[in-house]
């Protein structure tokens, strides 16, 4: 099957903060939620992780959902958790059972997506939309992206600037092996980055994902000069001493900063390496993939924006 003419990973990092850029994102005020409990699949959870990390809040995803409303029910019956919040950039699929489910439990119901006229949006009690652009399925990079910059409100341009200046090893492409290493605040990242190594290379290459704090914990046993070790901060221990790369945030950077400048690295990563996404995508989304979902239709390669 030939390739798709579908952007790599670090083209649509580019054009979302372009897009955010030229146009207002709306501000998200997460503490008009004390104690929710907040839902996701993939990395749409990984995204409440990191949304959430500041406050009170109870985490579950499409797996351990209806067993985490069971665990929690004496805190829901009294409001202690008044609030179901699905986060869902499509509005579709586990994100409609999930808000019926958090509605029968008696919570009052919240929907984050990127999609105003989906499935989902139709039955919330309240929904957030935020801005997209189109892009080839799995990546959500500016259905995400959006999210955390409403957050935070970092700046778009700030990001761009420092995307624009780095320096990267000449032999950047030629690594078997890449890892990240991010601040613990940022840990909820990680994961995120774990995940696009699945969607962009399945089995094909090893890209690893991990907080400071976790990177203690043996990760770096095996050195290798054919691995690549990519840190946000100060890295004296982690990796072959010849093999790290440095990238110091700037002050005032966030988790919208972490998400663009991983996703632009690990699209750099996709465009040296062979096609593996581009050779399948088509077929997941037409054959195979969307079968795991009953009552599904297939995907739709290229997800439009709204």
């Amino acid at each position: 099957m030939p390739n798709l003419e579908l952007d790599s990973l670090n083209i649509s990092v580019l054009k979302a903060l372009e897009f955010f850029r030229n146009n207002k994102i709306p501000r998200l005020d997460l503490k008009k939620y004390p104690f929710p409990l907040v839902v996701g699949s993939g990395n749409a959870l990984n995204a409440g992780l990191a949304l959430f990390d500041q406050q009170k809040a109870i985490f579950a995803s499409e797996s351990n959902f209806k067993e985490i409303l069971k665990r929690y029910r004496d805190l829901i019956k009294n409001k202690t958790i008044s609030h179901g919040l699905i986060i869902s950039a499509s509005g579709e699929k586990d994100s409609v059972w999930e808000l019926k489910a958090a509605h029968k439990a008696g919570l009052k119901t919240v929907l984050f997506t990127c999609s105003a006229n989906s499935s989902a949006a139709k039955i919330a009690d309240e929904v957030q939309v935020f801005p997209k652009l189109a892009e080839p399925y799995t990546y959500n990079v500016s259905t995400y992206l959006g999210m955390f910059l409403a957050a935070s409100q970092e700046k778009a341009e700030k990001i761009e600037k420092f995307i624009f200046s780095l320096k990267l090893p000449k032999n950047f492409r030629k690594y078997q092996a890449y890892s990240f290493i991010l601040p613990n605040e940022w840990a909820a990242i990680a994961p995120m980055l774990e995940i696009k190594k699945s969607e962009l290379f399945g089995p094909n290459l090893s890209l690893r994902a991990f907080s400071l704090g976790e990177s203690r914990h043996a990760k770096f046993v095996v050195r290798s000069k054919d691995e690549l070790v990519i840190s946000f901060a100060e890295n004296k221990y982690f990796g072959d001493p010849k093999h790290r790369l440095e990238l110091m945030p700037p002050k005032d950077a966030d988790k919208g900063w972490a998400m663009a400048v991983s996703y632009f690295l690990i699209g750099l990563i996709q465009d040296s390496k062979p096609d593996y996404y581009r050779q399948n995508i088509k077929k997941f989304c037409t054959d195979y993939g969307y079968k795991a979902y009953p009552g599904s239709k297939p995907f739709t390669v290229l997800v439009p924006g709204n």
